[in-house]
C-alpha cells in the first residue's frame, strides 16, 4: 500500500525513492509487524484471558505441562493480524505471488482456528481428526498450486548443492508440492509443544527464505548464483519480512514461562506459509535443510508410531514428538528450546551456504 500511495510522489520528493526498493520494505514489513505484536499482545492476552481461551493439555503428556493448563492460546490470530497487515502496507500489492501466499496462510489459519475452538469447546485436546484436517490442507493448497500451474509457473526442482541438476515434475508437481507445504504446516505444528520451541525456528527458516526470495526475484544475482529466477519473487522477501516480525514479537510473550501460545491457527498457518513460500521460490528441497528441526520432529513421531505398530508395542523415543523424549531424560524445557534454536541456526547457516556450495 505504501508502495502505491508513496513511491509516485519520488519526482516531488527524492526521500520517496526508497519505497522502491524490496530490502527497504522488507525491513519496514519486519519492524511494523514485530511492534504490533508488541503493542497490541498484553490487551490480547488479558482478552483470551477474559474469555477463558486457554490451553488444552494432552493427558498423555508430561507431567511438568499440566500446569500449563488455561495459559491463554490462539495467539496465533494476534500473529497472523501483524503478518497481513505487514504485508498489505509493504508489499506491491500488484504481485499476484503475494495474494496466494496469504490465501494459503489465511486457509490455514481458519482450519487451525476451528481446530482450536473444538479442543477448547470440549476441553480435550483431539479437536479437528487427522483426516479431516488434511482435506481441508490439501483442497487449500492443490487451489494454489493449480492456479500457479496455469500460469508460467516452473515445475522444475532446484536442489541444494546442484546448479545444474533441476528435475523436471510436470503433472506431478501438484502432489509433490501439497506434500512440501501440508508436511510443512503439520511439522511446524507438531514443533509447537514447548515455550518459544517453533517460534524460534519459524524466525530463521523465514530469514533465509527472505533473503532466498530477493535473489531469486533478480535476475542478475539469480544468474549469478545459480539459482532459479522467479519474476516478482522479490515481494516474497516482504512477506518473509512480516513472518520475521510477527514471530519476533510473538516470542517476547511466548517464551519460557509463557503468557500465550499460538495454537494450531499460529503453527499450521506459519508452516504453510514457509512450505507455499519454498515452492513459489524454487526452493522446496532447501526446506528440509533450513527447517530441519521441524523435519526431525515429524520424523520422530512418524517413526515412533511406526515403530509401536510393528514392534507390538515397543518406543523408539520415551514420548514423541523428540522434544519431549529430551524432557522424559531429565533436560529443562528452556534447555531444550535454546539447544533447539542453536540447532536451527547452525541449519540456517549450512542454508545460506549453498548459495555458494554449488
Amino acid at each position: 500500500m505504501l508502495y502505491h500511495l508513496l513511491y509516485p510522489l519520488h519526482e516531488l520528493f527524492g526521500g520517496f525513492n526508497v519505497f522502491r526498493y524490496i530490502t527497504f520494505r522488507s525491513i519496514g514489513a519486519v519492524l511494523t509487524a514485530l511492534f504490533i505484536v508488541l503493542i497490541f499482545g498484553d490487551r490480547f492476552i488479558a482478552l483470551m484471558q477474559r474469555r477463558q481461551i486457554g490451553q488444552v493439555i494432552r493427558e498423555d503428556g508430561p507431567e511438568s505441562h499440566f500446569e500449563k493448563q488455561g495459559v491463554p492460546t490462539m495467539g496465533g490470530l494476534l500473529i497472523l493480524a501483524a503478518m497481513i497487515s505487514a504485508t498489505l502496507l509493504w508489499a506491491d500489492l500488484s504481485a499476484r505471488l503475494v495474494w496466494v501466499l496469504l490465501a494459503v496462510t489465511v486457509w490455514h489459519g481458519l482450519i487451525g482456528a476451528w481446530d482450536d475452538y473444538r479442543k477448547i469447546s470440549k476441553q480435550n485436546s483431539r479437536g479437528l481428526s487427522a483426516r479431516g484436517k488434511l482435506l481441508f490442507q490439501c483442497l487449500g493448497v492443490a487451489a494454489a498450486t493449480w492456479y500457479l500451474m496455469s500460469g508460467d509457473f516452473d515445475t522444475h526442482l532446484s536442489l541444494p548443492f546442484f546448479k545444474d541438476l533441476r528435475p523436471y515434475m510436470d503433472g506431478w508437481y501438484l502432489p509433490f508440492a501439497l506434500l512440501v507445504v501440508v508436511g510443512a504446516s503439520n511439522a511446524v505444528n507438531l514443533t509447537d509443544g514447548l515455550d518459544g520451541l517453533a517460534a524460534g525456528p519459524v524466525v530463521v527458516t523465514a530469514s533465509v527464505y527472505l533473503v532466498f526470495a530477493y535473489l531469486a526475484g533478480h535476475a542478475l544475482l539469480a544468474s549469478y548464483l545459480r539459482i532459479p529466477y522467479v519474476a516478482g519473487a522479490g515481494e516474497v522477501a516482504v512477506f518473509c519480512g512480516a513472518i520475521v516480525g510477527a514471530s519476533l514479537g510473538f516470542l517476547w510473550f511466548n517464551t519460557y514461562p509463557a503468557q500465550i501460545f499460538m495454537g494450531d491457527v499460529g503453527s499450521l498457518s506459519l508452516g504453510a506459509a514457509l512450505g507455499m513460500v519454498a515452492i513459489i521460490i524454487k526452493q522446496e528441497f532447501l526446506l528440509v535443510l533450513v527447517g530441519g528441526i521441524f523435519v526431525m520432529e515429524a520424523l520422530s513421531v512418524i517413526m515412533q508410531v511406526g515403530f509401536f505398530k510393528v514392534s507390538g508395542g515397543k518406543r523408539i523415543f520415551l514420548m514423541a514428538p523428540f522434544h519431549h523424549h529430551f524432557e522424559k531424560k531429565g533436560w529443562q524445557e528452556p534447555k531444550v528450546v535454546v539447544r533447539f534454536w542453536i540447532i536451527s541456526i547452525i541449519l540456517g547457516l549450512a542454508a545460506m551456504a549453498t548459495l555458494k556450495i554449488r
